[in-house]
């Protein structure tokens, strides 16, 4: 009895697992098992393999082959295991050396033809494999560039299981074959975010994005067609702080187990994603049929995620949002398998008036009954627009609006922004956080950050009274710390505190 044994890694989530991809060859009638919880596609892989090896000239065993997955208690998805176990096939029947390929992992799906196609993912499984102790790593020669984004780990390009071999019968000899790495492809320029410049007017609303961009606080916006409510949600994402490393590296990994890495760069912008309202629960959150998928909230992490046309998204599925909005994460829980996703977005939603969005106030030019009225904006439960911080009332352009000429450009309002993220950050290191978003309400309510009587006076009544949940009072501190903030003081006044709570109550007041 042979044995062979390399290295793989399988993506569950946007998290890698190191893999050790075990071969046994026996005596007995050709039968390829495969063990450690393989699901479908890794099960079918025996019928690329034979047909791979075939076609590079090599020998598929005609014996018993036990294929081990460990370790064996996690679920194994995906063609990417398919060139390991080839390399561990045959290391088992000794065509490779077995040490040899014992230290190097290996990445990639086989075509039947013998080529080694891209896998999604290859970021977060170089993580991983980092992490794992694994130095080198050989993958398709697409994912290469993506790759190499993690430093720390070598990594060798192929193209086909014949050019796998020769690296390893070459090394073997205690020489080194250096692969050719593909043509780099043309630079992919960043997606433009646009300008605040862009806004017409809307100057309320300019500074109430700047305060929410400082703070990182979620936005909800009220007005007519054509007002300015998606341009102004579109232009959040260029007055925020390039991503931090930490940051850039999740929100690549994430765009890599999605498909759509379309760079040699890790992702430095905010991302921006606006789903249609037509958007399903599991394309929202995540999940799915079979290995769960990252949603539209895990694809805004660390950036913005813009419902336009709020109320026409299906109750349920904004409801979702709730707890990820609290907890900066989704779970998504399966029979056999459990994935967290990152989610920690701004969130902003944009809401007509009416069905026809004409409604002014008076009443004048709206087409839409009382009730229609009235039932519209009570798509949007209580309990998600309580965690929304900032709610703006965005009025029609005027003449006069066109008249006053561009306000600031999103470079001199991100200059600020960067400012206000400096200090909020410095002062909330000691606790493991950066934005005053994050600060929980029972640290701001607590010495030494806690307010006079006098200057929560405001607050305290809102709150007796019932027009403010506990969560409110909490989110109008953390607001009223944003503004402090902005004026470059050390704490918050009760001027302050009536402007952060005049923020949150501007939809009630409408």
């Amino acid at each position: 009895m042979s044995f062979g044994k390399t290295k793989a890694v399988v993506v569950t989530g946007i998290d890698g697992l190191v893999v050790d991809v075990e071969v046994s060859v026996g005596q007995g009638l050709p039968k390829v098992v495969i063990s450690g919880l393989p699901d479908t596609a890794v099960s079918q892989a025996p019928n690329r393999l034979r047909s791979a090896m075939t076609q590079s000239e090599l020998t598929f065993p005609d014996t018993r082959l036990t294929i081990n997955l460990a370790p064996a208690s996690e679920q194994k998805s995906g063609a990417g295991l398919d060139l390991a176990m080839a390399v561990a096939i045959l290391a088992a029947t000794r065509s490779l050396d077995p040490a040899d390929v014992a230290r190097v992992g290996h990445i990639g799906e086989l075509g039947m033809d013998g080529s080694v196609r891209e896998v999604r993912g290859v970021l977060p499984a170089c993580v991983a494999a980092l992490a794992g102790n694994v130095r080198e790593l050989l993958v398709p020669a697409a994912n290469a560039a993506e790759a190499s984004l993690v430093s720390g780990i070598r990594v060798h390009p192929v193209r086909s299981l014949s050019d796998v071999v020769a690296f390893h019968r070459v090394r073997a000899q205690g020489k080194t074959l250096d692969l050719p790495w593909p043509e780099p492809g043309e630079e992919v320029e960043p997606e433009e975010t646009g300008d605040l410049r862009d806004v017409v007017g809307q100057y309320e609303a300019r500074a109430a994005i700047e305060v929410a961009a400082a703070g990182g606080h979620n936005v909800s916006m009220i007005g007519p067609p054509g007002a300015g409510k998606t341009l102004l949600a579109s232009r959040l994402p260029s007055i925020l702080p390039p991503l931090s490393r930490e940051e850039a590296l999740v929100v690549t990994s994430v765009q890599s187990v999605l498909g759509k890495v379309d760079g040699q760069a890790l992702k430095e912008r905010a991302p921006f994603v606006a789903p249609h309202h037509s958007i399903t629960m599991p394309a929202l959150v995540g999940g799915g049929t079979g290995r769960p998928r990252p949603g539209a909230i895990t694809e805004a992490h660390a950036g913005v995620l813009f419902l336009d046309e709020a109320p026409e998204f299906k109750r349920p599925v904004l409801d979702a949002l709730r707890q990820p909005l609290e907890r900066g994460f989704v779970t998504i829980t399966r029979a056999q398998q459990s994935v967290r996703f990152p989610s920690r977005f701004q969130l902003v939603v944009a809401s007509n008036p009416c069905p026809c969005g004409r409604y002014t106030g008076s009443g004048a030019g709206c087409s839409c009954a009382t009730r229609a009225r009235r039932e519209y904006l009570k798509r949007l439960s209580g309990p998600l627009l309580d965690r929304i911080d900032v709610h703006l009332q965005v009025p029609a352009v005027t003449r006069a609006d066109l008249a006053s000429g561009p306000g600031e450009s999103s470079e001199e309002v991100a200059a600020r922004v960067r400012e206000v993220r400096v200090r909020s950050a410095r002062r909330w290191a000691p606790l493991g956080l950066a934005l005053n978003a994050e600060v929980p309400g029972s640290i701001l309510r607590s010495s030494p950050w806690s307010l006079t009587p006098a200057d929560t006076a405001t607050l305290d009544a809102a709150l007796d009274t019932g027009n403010l949940t506990l969560r409110g009072y909490d989110r109008t501190l953390r607001l009223a710390w944003t503004l402090c903030d902005l004026r470059g003081a050390d704490k918050p006044t009760k001027d302050d505190v009536y402007a952060a709570l005049t923020l949150r109550e501007g939809q009630q007041a409408a």
